[in-house]
C-alpha cells in the first residue's frame, strides 16, 4: 500500500437524519461476537460491527472516514464517532480507531457529516457537523495531529469551533453536511452546506481565506426549493465535456469542463442530480435541463434502487472520479440489533460524463478484477426463446461478478407505452414485474435463487413503443427476493436513456455480494442497487440464471461470470484492538 504515489480527494460523509422503513439500518453480526453472518458481505465495504454510514485519497493510501455508532447497530444521536479505514486499492481494507469521537462542547452530541479537504501543501482538513451541547447543529474543522503519518491516525480540533456558527434564518436542527472544498478564481475556499432558509430547503455556499473564518456567500443559494422538503449530502464536482471518461480535481473549470450537482433528499430517501454550469463569480448553478425544474426529485437519478448519502472524489492515482455511496438495510430493527450491525457501502465506481452532455455513467472500479477467481460462461449466441431460462453453473451464485450481452433480433412485439407509467417507472416495474410475459422482455438475469425458485432476485429489461419509438425500462424485482417476513421488497427501476432501435444489443452487469446485488444496465446508464435476504442462502447454495419471458426470442451473445474471492475486511479483534481479518469465503 505504500507505494502509491501522493494524490489529494476529498470525501464526504452524508448522515441519514431520519428514519424510514423504506430505508432503515440492517442484519449480521458482529465479527467479534454472536449472532448470524447472514447477509455480511463478502467485498463491499463495512465495518466490523455497528451501524455505519460514507470516503480521501492522501500521501499514497485511500481514506475512508464514515458515520460510525461504536456503541449499537442503530443510528443514535448522541454517539455518533467518524470511523476510519485505509486502503491501498479500494477492495481490501484495514480498521484504524476513530478519527473524530464526540467529545468537545461544539459536538457533544454527535461528530455527523463532512468531508475532507487537501490545503496547499498537502495537508488535509476536516469539516464537518457537530451537534453542540445546545443541541444546533455548527460546522466544525480538524487537522492531524501528524500530517506525516500516511494513516492520519489522529485529529486535533481547534478551541476556535465552530468555524461556521448556526445561521439565524436556520432552524437549529436544519443546517448541516459541509461539502467538499474547491477553490475559485478568486482564490478562495467555497464549501456548500445544507440548510433551511425561512422554509426553503437550500444549499449555501460559504468562503474562506484560511479554512478557519468563514463566511456566507451574499448571493442567492447555489439551490433552492420550496417543494422539495430538507435536501443533504450536497457534492458539486467539474466533469468533462464530450464523453471523456477521465477525472477532474474539484477546483477544475474553464472551456470543456461542466458541473455536476449532486442532492440527497429527504422525503424520498433518494439521491439526485443535475449537469450544468458553474459560475464561481456569482457561485450559481445553471442546469442544462431547466425544464426538470427546481424541485430536486424530477431531476435524474444517481442510482433507480437502494441507496443514499452519495459522495465522489477525485482519484488523482488513476485520473478518475470515484463514486461511493450507502446502501442501508430493509429488514428490522430488531434484525439489527440481533445481528450486530447495519449498512454497508456500494462497490466504488469509476463515473463520468455521457456524450449527450446530460447523463452520467457510473461502473465499479477495476480493482474488483482482482477479486476474481474462476470464470464461466454461455455459448455465444445462445437463443432464449420464449420463457427460456437457463443456469449459470460453476461459479459461486451469491458471490459474483456477472456480465451479458443481449441481442434483440426484433422489436416489433414491444408493447405499447401508457404515457402515465413515464410517470412512475418504479410501480410500473412492480406491475410488469419479471413474472408478467411481455412481448419484448421481460429478459435479464435471476440471481440469488433458491434451487427451487421459492425465493429470487430478478433484474431485466422491458421495451415499450410510444409515438413511434422504443422506450428501455430496466427493473429490480424484490418481490419474490425473500420469504422471510418484515423485510420491504420494493421493485425498483426506471426509463434508460438508450436508443436500443439504434444499438440493437445492451449489456447488463451485476455484482452480487449476498445480501447486496448492484446492476449496471447499458454501460452504465442506469445503475440500480438492492438489499436482498434470501433465507436459503443461510443453509444452501444460491443459483444464477439468465432468461427471457418475452413472446419473442432474445440472443445472448455475451456472458462472463467471474467467482469472487473474499476482500481483506475491517474486524475487531477478541482483546478489542482494532485488526484486519480476511473474510471467510465458506460462511454465508
Amino acid at each position: 500500500m505504500a507505494g502509491l504515489p501522493l494524490a489529494a480527494v476529498a470525501f464526504q460523509l452524508c448522515l441519514l437524519a431520519s428514519s424510514s422503513s423504506a430505508l432503515r439500518p440492517a442484519t449480521t453480526a458482529s465479527e467479534s461476537g454472536g449472532g448470524s453472518r447472514a447477509g455480511r458481505t463478502a467485498y463491499h465495504f463495512q465495518p466490523a460491527k455497528d451501524w455505519q454510514n460514507g470516503p480521501m485519497y492522501y500521501n499514497g493510501m485511500y481514506h475512508f472516514f464514515y458515520q460510525y455508532n461504536p456503541h449499537g447497530a442503530l443510528w443514535d444521536i448522541g454517539n455518533l464517532s467518524w470511523g476510519h479505514s485505509v486502503s491501498g486499492d479500494l477492495v481490501n481494507w484495514a480498521a484504524l480507531h476513530t478519527a473524530l469521537d464526540p467529545t468537545s462542547p461544539f459536538d457533544a452530541n454527535g461528530c455527523w457529516s463532512g468531508s475532507a479537504t487537501i490545503l496547499p501543501g498537502g495537508t488535509p482538513a476536516i469539516l464537518y457537523t457537530g451537534i453542540d451541547a445546545n443541541g444546533e447543529q455548527v460546522q466544525n474543522v480538524a487537522f492531524p495531529r501528524n500530517p506525516a503519518d500516511p494513516l492520519l491516525r489522529e485529529w486535533d480540533k481547534p478551541s476556535r469551533n465552530p468555524v461556521i456558527p448556526l445561521p439565524a434564518d436556520v432552524p437549529g436542527d436544519k443546517f448541516r453536511d459541509p461539502s467538499t472544498a474547491w477553490l475559485g478564481h478568486d482564490g478562495l475556499w467555497r464549501v456548500a452546506v445544507s440548510a433551511e432558509v425561512r422554509g426553503v430547503a437550500s444549499t449555501l455556499v460559504y468562503r474562506s481565506a484560511d479554512f478557519l473564518r468563514w463566511e456566507r456567500a451574499t448571493t442567492a443559494p447555489l439551490h433552492a426549493s420550496r417543494a422539495a422538503g430538507m435536501v443533504e449530502c450536497p457534492d458539486l464536482f467539474p466533469v468533462l465535456e464530450r464523453g471523456d471518461n477521465a477525472g477532474l480535481d474539484a477546483s477544475a473549470s474553464g472551456d470543456g469542463v461542466r458541473h455536476v450537482l449532486k442532492l440527497s433528499v429527504m422525503d424520498t430517501l433518494q439521491d439526485y442530480y443535475m449537469v450544468g454550469r458553474y459560475d464561481d463569480a456569482a457561485d450559481a448553478f445553471v442546469p442544462a435541463e431547466p425544464e426538470r425544474g427546481d424541485d430536486v426529485r424530477a431531476w435524474r437519478r444517481l442510482d433507480y434502487g437502494h441507496v443514499y448519502a452519495s459522495k465522489t472524489f477525485f482519484d488523482e492515482r488513476h485520473g478518475r472520479r470515484v463514486l461511493w455511496a450507502w446502501a442501508n438495510e430493509s429488514d428490522s430493527q430488531a434484525d439489527d440489533v440481533a445481528k450486530g450491525w447495519s449498512g454497508v457501502q456500494t462497490f466504488p465506481r469509476k463515473l463520468w460524463l455521457d456524450e449527450d452532455g446530460k447523463q452520467l455513467r457510473q461502473w465499479p472500479v477495476e480493482e474488483i478484477e482482482t477479486l476474481r477467481r474462476k470464470l464461466v460462461g454461455l455459448r455465444r449466441g445462445t437463443v432464449l426463446s420464449a420463457g427460456g431460462m437457463n443456469e449459470i453453473v460453476g461459479v459461486a451464485g451469491s458471490q459474483a461478478d456477472v456480465e451479458v450481452e443481449f441481442k434483440v433480433p426484433s422489436l416489433a412485439g414491444a408493447e405499447a407505452l401508457d404515457p402515465n407509467w413515464l410517470l412512475d417507472p418504479q410501480k410500473l416495474c412492480g406491475e410488469k414485474g419479471a413474472s408478467v410475459p411481455g412481448g419484448v422482455g421481460p429478459f435479464g438475469l435471476v440471481v440469488m435463487a433458491s434451487g427451487d425458485l421459492r425465493e429470487h432476485t430478478a433484474v431485466f429489461f422491458r421495451v415499450f413503443r410510444h409515438h413511434g419509438r422504443y422506450r428501455l425500462l430496466m427493473c429490480t424485482d424484490l418481490t419474490r427476493s425473500t420469504t422471510r417476513a418484515g423485510v420491504y421488497k420494493p421493485p425498483y427501476g426506471g426509463f434508460v436513456d438508450f436508443d436500443i432501435d439504434e444499438h440493437e444489443s445492451i449489456n447488463l452487469r451485476t455484482l452480487i455480494d449476498h445480501s447486496v446485488v448492484e446492476s449496471f444496465g447499458a454501460e452504465g446508464r442506469m445503475c440500480i442497487t438492492a438489499r436482498v435476504y434470501p433465507e436459503h442462502a443461510e443453509t444452501s447454495n444460491s443459483h444464477l440464471f439468465v432468461f427471457n419471458n418475452g413472446t419473442g426470442t432474445v440472443e445472448v451473445s455475451k456472458l462472463e461470470a467471474w467467482e469472487l474471492a473474499a476482500a481483506t475486511v475491517n474486524a475487531v479483534g477478541d482483546d478489542g484492538l482494532v485488526v484486519s481479518q480476511s473474510k471467510d469465503e465458506s460462511q454465508p
